[in-house]
């Protein structure tokens, strides 16, 4: 057993209000210059719709991620012989239309115009190339149009819906739609990482966090492709890629990273896991199916005297330990069983659980013609929400709806059994009825009820320490004594130098 540290993520669905707080907060610290106009490492989706950039999806036009083959896995767009025919043309490369021209306004022309009759504007303007454009698209331009036959209706996840439920949810009375914000999953498994020619994009051993070495990269872009999610960017300017780096220079001084921080919603959890790295080639092969119990079974269980021993024997410190036992990515994840993977068929391992959110019943059209909510139940049955439970289970469960099923019917029973304390119009034995069907305890309830509505900082936020002094103190050494001769690799300058 190989174990090994991975910072890892929850966000909670059933919290994010669109605020776009979290995309701004990244926007100013990391991408507000010139070439990474049109970057968003984090952006805020709503679904149903087609995402950000356009389609993200449907790999059967960006072939990102892995495929399952009789004899391992391999990437759908990159390759030896594949890599060599894309080099100077990649039909599956996004383009800028896929993102969006970035663009300003031409607030100048409001100082400087002559008198006349008319008022001036102040047009926008590319800010590639400089010039007047007309907009067409944006970072957020199909926010809330849940309804949009050019939007939503072109969700790659619709596609296994019935008819049916695919006409209702575009009915105008039955609207229904909730955000998705993404980040970069930093995954176990990362297909950016392995189809980089050039070996800049690499997994830091210490925390697991996917990074990208710009001095390396040369820029043939097979990363952009490979990448299910579309988290890898390439800044025009610059000629290099970038991507998310989980504010790691945050994270190394003990705070954690600006789209968590500044997050309305408190949807964001942030904890160190320990998993098996043994394991990671048969897990990313397992059928699609079965692939979320594969992913979680892959995380060990932190309190377990042999993890512990092996964690120890493999350089994992003691201090590092204590605060993967502490993770609430632990208890959301495995514990309770309420956050699964987003797409986990693209076989990466994405570090980034998302807790699925309750949805509000379907109205239903009453015997005078009018469309009424109103329910028997206090929340109805999950069966009868508004999104279809395969369209949840197309992006959470690997097209799976069990374990989908199972994180609602729990979320549904603690919703439940806190309306009978804290209110009691709901029967105490109904509401313990259905903890029961959902292999919940009172106490797990409450502890659920603690860490997603009333979990201070600390308790969101388990920031595990980084002991970057002992890369530094690796550095003051010559680096030939530690195995690194001829790898680029170059000392710390020495201070004033």
């Amino acid at each position: 057993m190989d174990v090994r540290a991975q910072v890892s993520m929850v966000f909670h669905l059933d919290k994010c209000i669109g605020c776009h707080t979290c995309s701004v907060a990244c926007k100013n610290v990391w991408t507000d210059r010139r070439g990474a106009e049109y970057m968003w490492w984090n952006n805020v989706e709503t679904k149903p719709g087609t995402g950000y950039p356009t389609g993200w999806e449907d790999q059967s036009k960006y072939k990102g991620g892995f495929e399952k083959k009789e004899d391992g896995l391999e990437l759908r767009a990159v390759g030896k012989v594949r890599g060599a025919l894309t080099v100077f043309h990649n039909p599956n490369f996004p383009v800028i239309d896929d993102y969006y021209e970035p663009f300003t306004f031409d607030y100048q022309n409001l100082f400087d115009a002559k008198e006349g009759a008319d008022q001036p504007i102040a047009r926008p303007v590319s800010m590639i190339t400089g010039k007047p454009m007309e907009i067409e698209s944006g970072p957020n331009w199909d926010d809330d149009l849940a309804g949009s036959k050019h939007y939503a209706a072109h969700d790659p996840n619709l596609a296994n819906v019935s008819a049916e439920e695919r006409e209702a949810l575009f009915d105008i009375e039955r609207l229904v739609f909730f955000y998705l914000p993404r980040i970069c999953n930093h995954c176990l498994n990362p297909s950016c990482v392995a189809a980089c020619p050039s070996g800049a994009l690499y997994k830091r051993g210490e925390d697991g966090i996917v990074l990208l070495n710009q001095e390396r990269c040369r820029a043939w872009r097979f990363c952009v492709t490979a990448c299910p999610y579309k988290k890898t960017y390439f800044n025009w300017s610059t000629g290099k890629s970038e991507k998310c780096i989980l504010c790691y220079p945050r994270l190394e001084s003990g705070q954690a990273p600006a789209c968590f921080h500044s997050c309305v919603g408190r949807i964001r959890y942030l904890g160190m896991v320990l998993y098996d790295a043994d394991r990671i080639e048969q897990v990313a092969q397992t059928e699609d199916h079965d692939l979320v119990d594969a992913q979680r079974s892959l995380i060990l269980d932190p309190n377990d005297p042999k993890v512990i021993a092996d964690a120890k024997r493999n350089g994992i410190s003691d201090d590092v330990i204590a605060s993967a036992q502490r993770s609430p990515v632990y208890r959301y994840v495995i514990e309770w069983g309420l956050a699964l993977p987003l797409h986990a068929e693209h076989r990466t391992l994405p570090m980034l659980f998302y807790v699925p959110p309750l949805l509000p019943v379907m109205a239903q059209k009453s015997e005078n013609g009018h469309y009424d909510t109103t329910h028997d139940d206090f929340l109805g049955s999950i069966d009868q929400y508004r999104l279809p439970l395969q369209y949840m289970a197309s992006m959470f469960g690997a097209g799976n709806e069990a374990p989908v099923r199972y994180a609602l019917r729990k979320q549904l029973a603690v919703r439940y059994y806190r309306r009978a304390v804290t209110t009691g119009d709901i029967p105490q034995e109904q509401a313990d009825r259905l903890l029961k069907e959902a292999g919940c305890t009172p106490e797990e309830a409450d502890r659920i009820y603690h860490l997603t509505a009333l979990a201070p900082f600390d308790d969101r936020f388990v920031i595990p320490p980084m002991h970057r002094e002992e890369a530094i103190e690796m550095l003051d050494e010559p680096l030939e004594a530690k195995g690194f001769a001829g790898m680029g690799i170059r000392k710390r300058p020495e201070r004033g130098a």
